[in-house]
């Protein structure tokens, strides 16, 4: 799941993005404010009508949430909560969801851009056609400081269903039935423009629990980076004169969760080892430990790791408290600086530590990159940041327009709920210790 390249025609700020193209559609904030609720009963999404998104999918869930758009992030999702069939009220997931950062530096050193807060990502806020938002609905964003004053609303945000296929599927124990379900997610996306790029923001959240985050870049390729005449790139088009400039795309995300409608959530990371056979094994063992995270961390993703969010408030009816698994996706690693050297960060809330780079808005003195912002704070109320990177070497399929190069993430339930909650209701006995019926 990747990304691709803006243009060096950015011209080094943000302010140079043409009004024309700003008038396709651009934006900065409306919704409701940003709620931080404590120890609160989950409830269902707390905003009015116009920025509330409610679907329930064919398998039985319910996903409520709010949105907004803010001036740098863009598209914000706040209070999202889940309802699967058996639940008798929302689950609360996370306080708010957003992007933390696009980071583009490239490869032959001559720039470095940082899309959210210094070249105007949110400012370029498209507008989207009914053919691509197939069966859903397409919500206007109010866009009150736009730099184009003539065009402050946009048909930009997009909400609908879309088929993934199979939920799961069983054959049952008399060898005669099929239990299989197909199911629908929710998808919630916009799309915004930067230079010669147009970068798909995606939230797809799944009738089992599941959210998965994706950032798309398609468009063009600039023609201004065939100039990569030091090896840094590749040809493109006739013969080898032209040679689009290769560069890297670090994602940043920032998620707050709020469990159970409460902050005080914990983290823990998971570690296996695999030892070879001793005398007398019949195959290699395998042993899982659990670290309790108790302070902020700079964590690298690695086979056999992985982390999860703990509820402090919620259990499910088996008695076991919930949690989300982070699931990071495929990523090329960023070695040039220092926020990119790690895959996730765990830090305490700070309301001024928004972006991941390039950070905006805190106090003389302050840090202005999340990998400065790991210094030992208990973490009490922990914010997860999650990096995944691409690098792009441009070929010659990239034109003309560019195919969409996905990278992302997910977050995995784990013991929300006591079985699966697509579970078929005569198989629903089957929990736990079971044996098949005669």
């Amino acid at each position: 799941m990747r990304v691709n390249r803006l243009s060096r025609a950015r011209k080094g700020a943000a302010v140079g993005l043409s009004v024309a193209a700003l008038a396709a559609g651009a934006t900065t904030g409306a919704g409701p404010a940003s709620a931080q609720p404590k120890n609160a009963p989950a409830p269902a999404a707390d905003c009015s009508a116009a920025y509330r998104i409610e679907q329930k999918l064919t398998g039985g869930t319910t996903w409520r949430m709010c949105w907004r758009y803010d001036g740098k992030a863009g598209l914000v999702l706040e209070n999202i909560s889940y309802q699967p069939k058996g639940e008798t009220k929302p689950i609360k997931v996370l306080n708010s969801a957003r992007l933390g950062q696009i980071h583009v530096p490239y490869d032959d050193g001559s720039v470095e851009y940082d899309d959210l807060t210094g070249f105007g990502f949110a400012q370029g806020l498209m507008t989207l056609d009914p053919s691509e938002c197939p069966g859903g609905t397409i919500k206007s964003v109010k866009v009150p400081e736009a730099w184009d004053p003539q065009n402050q609303n946009v048909k930009g945000l997009c909400t609908t269903t879309r088929a993934r296929g199979h939920a799961y599927r069983m054959q049952g124990d008399t060898a005669n039935k099929v239990y299989q379900a197909q199911s629908k997610d929710l998808l919630v996306y916009s799309v915004n423009q930067v230079g010669w790029y147009e970068y798909m923001t995606e939230w797809r959240f799944q009738d089992d629990g599941t959210v998965t985050m994706n950032v798309g870049a398609t468009g063009s390729l600039s023609f201004e980076d065939y100039d990569a005449g030091d090896g840094r790139g590749w040809p493109i088009g006739k013969g080898d004169r032209a040679k689009a400039t290769s560069h890297s795309h670090n994602v940043f995300w920032r998620l707050d969760f709020g469990l159970d409608g409460s902050t005080k959530n914990r983290v823990e990371q998971y570690d296996s080892t695999v030892t070879a056979p001793a005398a007398g094994d019949r195959a290699p063992k395998t042993k899982t430990s659990v670290t309790k995270v108790g302070k902020e961390l700079a964590g690298d993703a690695k086979a056999y790791r992985w982390w999860r969010m703990v509820s402090a408030t919620g259990k499910n009816k088996d008695g076991h408290a919930r949690s989300y698994e982070i699931v990071p996706g495929v990523t090329t690693k960023y070695p040039g600086r220092s926020f990119t050297k790690h895959d996730v960060y765990f830090t305490e809330y700070d309301k001024c530590e928004k972006f991941a780079t390039n950070n905006p808005g805190c106090g003389n003195g302050h840090p202005k990159s999340v990998d400065k912002w790991v210094g030992g704070q208990a973490l009490k109320h922990p914010i997860t940041w999650v990096n995944v990177g691409f690098h792009h070497i441009a070929r010659d399929e990239d034109q003309q327009p560019m195919p969409v190069h996905w990278q992302g993430f997910s977050i995995v339930p784990r013991d929300v709920t006591a079985m699966n909650p697509l579970t078929p209701s005569e198989l629903a006995w089957q929990n736990g210790h079971w044996r098949p019926r005669s």
